[in-house]
């Protein structure tokens, strides 16, 4: 009887993996997808212009990248 037992906990386990690794897996497509789509939207014009608002100035010292 624990055979059967063990037997069930551990198909309870696949099937929960599998779900897990499929529901990763449309997600990431999902992702691609949106993404690819957000930038056929986009264009280096815009990009630009905002880029261009962003004042050319030191960051603040908690906004630094350390250097080690």
């Amino acid at each position: 009887m624990q055979d059967f037992a063990d037997m069930r906990s551990m198909g309870s386990y696949i099937d929960h993996f599998i779900a897990t690794a499929v529901t990763e897996k449309i997600t990431a497509l999902t992702a691609e997808t949106y993404l690819e789509d957000l930038a056929k939207r986009g264009s280096r014009e815009k990009y630009e212009a905002v880029l261009a608002k962003v004042p050319d100035v030191e960051p603040e010292s908690y906004d630094r990248l350390p250097l080690n």
